[in-house]
């Protein structure tokens, strides 16, 4: 089978399709023939060695990149229930689904409805299943609260966005240029603004009579934390679920007091999909709200084998707007 390996970390140069032998499933696992795979900063990050010593997400090299994928069941191992070849799948945070097969933890798969597309449902769950844990487990977003979404152009951006309207809160939200606002503002945020080097908590504060958001949601990092926290309210929840511009190394818990005694948080998905049940319940959470036309999900563009560094480089360099997918199959 073909797939997309790496044996050193670096940048999309230091990735090389190879033929591998098909892997068989062992106890408690099913192959599954990958249709299409998610392309994430979560793979740019695993080509860097941002996962080189991590616990929570511990791939090591070398690897088949790749962490989100889509397709049918091929064959299923010993002691897996209520699973069989042909049926529809779709996962992530397992590696290895660059590749014209993957082996996948049963309790790792969410079923895919059969009305929505296998390309879809690659280019959902990942964003999806982060932007449902963001705004259902951590914001609590409901009617009265408000949040700030930063880069709410961004593939789980506009996720957040829509979900947190859903709920009834107040949307503020940032992009990086006017085009990237007027996707915020089409996605459903009521004031969507640039960032203008930390400006951005200033104008909250002027729209909410000094008092700032409930909720923050921060991927960036070092560019805006400090701001994120002038943003938010007293006792307030800044969340940093990711670090694109670059680690904050030197915040002291003393700034998050005198900013109103606010709660920071950086969670990651793993610690929010463990087991089968939760899983599945945001998948479907996310699918059928993407049958209803209740959500919306852009995808960015569709690579194969041969241009699929072309999208690393796009991704890494933030050029693109939506999510991108690997063609397998």
């Amino acid at each position: 089978m073909r797939c997309m390996r790496i044996e050193q970390y670096g940048g999309p140069e230091v990735v090389f399709q190879c033929q591998m032998p098909t892997p068989r499933p062992g106890p408690g696992e099913v192959l599954v023939r990958v249709h299409f795979a998610g392309i994430n900063f979560m793979d740019v990050h695993t080509r860097q060695g941002k996962y080189a010593t991590s616990t929570t997400y511990p791939v090591r090299l070398p690897c088949t990149l790749g962490m989100e994928g889509a397709g049918e069941i091929a064959e299923v191992g010993p002691g897996v229930q209520g699973l069989q070849p042909g049926d529809r799948v779709a996962w992530c945070l397992v590696w290895g689904s660059y590749a014209d097969y993957a082996v996948v933890p049963a309790d790792r798969l969410a079923r895919v409805p059969d009305a929505l597309p296998l390309s879809m449902a690659a280019a959902a769950l990942f964003q999806g299943a982060t932007a449902h844990y963001l705004a259902h487990d951590l914001g609590e977003l409901a009617p009265g609260r408000s949040c700030l979404v930063h880069a709410a152009s961004g593939a789980i951006g506009q996720i957040l966005v829509q979900l947190a309207r859903q709920a009834g809160a107040t949307v503020f939200a940032t992009a990086s240029t006017p085009a990237k606002t007027a996707i915020a503002s089409a996605r459903g945020a009521q004031h969507v603004m640039l960032y203008e080097q930390g400006g951005f908590a200033d104008r909250i504060r002027e729209l909410t009579d000094g008092r700032g958001v409930d909720v923050v949601f921060d991927p960036i990092g070092r560019d805006t934390l400090r701001d994120s926290l002038r943003a938010t309210r007293k006792r307030g929840l800044v969340v940093n679920y990711g670090n694109v511009s670059g680690s904050l190394g030197d915040l002291d818990p003393i700034e998050l007091g005198e900013a109103g005694s606010l709660f920071l948080t950086r969670p990651r998905l793993a610690d929010h999909m463990q087991d089968a049940d939760t899983i599945q319940a945001r998948a479907d959470a996310i699918f059928s709200a993407l049958l209803d036309g209740s959500l919306h999900i852009d995808i960015a563009g569709t690579y194969d084998f041969a241009d699929f560094q072309d999208a690393h480089h796009a991704l890494e360099n933030r050029q693109m707007v939506g999510k991108p997918i690997l063609k397998i199959a």
